[in-house]
């Protein structure tokens, strides 16, 4: 009864859900330049999202891949057009992954107020696996409203 009246009061709640599905991705090589051991590259990317997202993505990404075997970095924008839980609109990733050594650090989250659309209000954060070179994606999200 308590919760009840606070979401009456406020006029708003919100519920951390879950996503999950598969994802295709297609990355083209724009510029590269090796130097000193060290490798700077710049992609685009398209992506075919399947699951409880359901849309396309535009991919903008930077990367730096050192002579050490293992060893990488990259950071991203990803724009997607998606529906989500029966809504449909846009929202903006921003990607920053390391590897060290082989062992891979990702964070991927919703740039705040970029949905648009029935997404207006969206935050959240992504996990991506890969495994047997199928990619699969994991997102926690809420709704805020507007």
């Amino acid at each position: 009864m308590h919760a009840l009246l606070i979401y009456f009061l406020l006029g708003t709640a919100t519920m951390t859900k879950h996503a999950t599905g598969t994802f295709e991705v297609q990355m083209i090589s724009q510029s590269e330049n090796a130097n000193d051991g060290n490798t700077l590259a710049r992609m685009t990317g398209e992506k075919q999202f399947h699951g409880a997202i359901e849309g396309t993505s535009k991919v903008e990404m930077l990367s730096a891949v050192t002579a050490t075997k293992g060893s990488a970095a990259y950071v991203a924008i990803e724009r997607v057009l998606a529906t989500l839980d029966g809504r449909t609109g846009t929202f903006v990733l921003q990607h920053s992954g390391t590897m060290t050594r082989g062992t891979p650090m990702l964070s991927v989250t919703v740039v705040p107020d970029s949905g648009t659309g029935r997404l207006a209000g969206i935050s959240g954060s992504m996990t991506i696996k890969i495994e047997d070179g199928k990619h699969f994606y994991d997102f926690e999200y809420t709704m805020g409203g507007k």
